[in-house]
């Protein structure tokens, strides 16, 4: 399925598109005009404190009475974890429809893992868990998303509030290559209107960094390119860059599929230690991960012609070693897909 959409997190945060144009039929029965409101803005480059050591404090004065701690004015304490749950979603790309009233609640501070063969709307779906569908021409769709009862889709709501808490890693890493790796990770800062000292910029790169598994392999090179990271380097910063803006929500759209498997064991490592911390959302085709990383599974398929849905969800274990449905079954083991 084509569905137009960039790579590239900078589209969160562009200018409005709406989600009918002149050229798109009207809205069906049940269907809300969504529109965005946010107005672009640019990504300064800014640079903290941290210096070649890799220490944030590496070029602070020192003396023999110094004590480093970390700055008193850290960032923000983390939000409870939160649930995130689909109702009745359908979704559009012009006349052709590719989600049929697909509902899925994801737990709070658990991996569910969205499954199914190609074209059958996953990455549709988790599109729209993060308002990212309605930035491509055409597109429209019914439903809400709730997170934690609310929905994101309210009119009152601005499409910064559901960035600030539904973060998103792509597929094909997509750090931004003109900027160092510190500047990375404080992007989504300036992204999101979030205002930081440097301290606490410091602070923020080196939490984050560590928490996606990267600060040791490069605390003495934070001044360096992102883009001259190894690919699976890359998608570590792009997590530490998604968890820079304190998300309460992580969608993954087959975040190792370009990765060789030592990188792809590290960020499935990565996700089962986020997983205290955050709620995450992963799409795979690999059956293998899905079982490794998920705690719940949703299986997603769309019969010839008609828009995907969901056949079965529930624990992951029990998809795999008890289905309820034989399509499942079929799937899981390898038999078509």
């Amino acid at each position: 399925m084509n569905e137009n959409v960039h790579d590239d997190e900078l589209t969160q945060v562009l200018p409005a598109v709406p989600l009918f144009t002149a050229t798109t039929p009207p809205p069906r029965s049940g269907q809300r005009d969504r529109k965005l409101r946010l107005p672009a803005r640019s990504v300064s480059n800014r640079r903290g404190r941290l210096g070649a050591s890799g220490s944030p404090w590496a070029q602070r004065p020192a003396g023999p009475d110094l004590v480093i701690d970390a700055p008193s004015h850290q960032p923000s304490a983390r939000a409870p974890l939160a649930t995130l749950e689909g109702r009745n979603v359908s979704a559009w790309f012009g006349e052709r429809q590719v989600l049929d009233r697909v509902n899925l609640v994801m737990p709070a501070g658990v991996i569910t893992s969205l499954i199914g063969p190609s074209g059958c709307g996953k990455s549709t779906f988790l599109r729209i868990l993060n308002r990212m569908h309605e930035l491509v021409p055409s597109a429209s769709l019914a439903g809400q998303v709730l997170l934690e009862g609310e929905d994101i889709y309210d009119p009152e709501r601005k499409l910064v509030d559901a960035r600030k808490h539904i973060g998103m890693v792509f597929q094909k890493p997509n750090p931004f290559p003109a900027m160092s790796i510190y500047d990375n990770v404080i992007a989504g800062l300036t992204l999101t209107g979030k205002r930081a000292s440097n301290d606490e910029k410091d602070y923020l790169v080196e939490s984050c960094l560590t928490k996606a598994g990267l600060w040791k392999e490069v605390r003495d090179r934070l001044r360096a390119p992102g883009g001259g990271l190894s690919g699976g380097q890359q998608q570590r910063l792009c997590i530490a860059r998604s968890l820079a803006v304190t998300p309460r929500i992580l969608l993954m759209d087959e975040p190792c599929s370009a990765l060789d498997p030592t990188s792809t064991r590290v960020i499935e490592e990565t996700m089962l230690e986020l997983a205290r911390e955050v709620t995450i959302v992963i799409v795979t085709h690999n059956m293998q991960q899905a079982q490794r990383v998920s705690q719940n599974c949703a299986f997603f398929l769309a019969a010839q012609g008609a828009p995907g849905g969901i056949v079965e969800h529930g624990p992951t274990d029990a998809m795999f070693g008890n289905p309820i449905d034989l399509r499942t079954a079929d799937y899981v083991n390898g038999r078509f897909g």
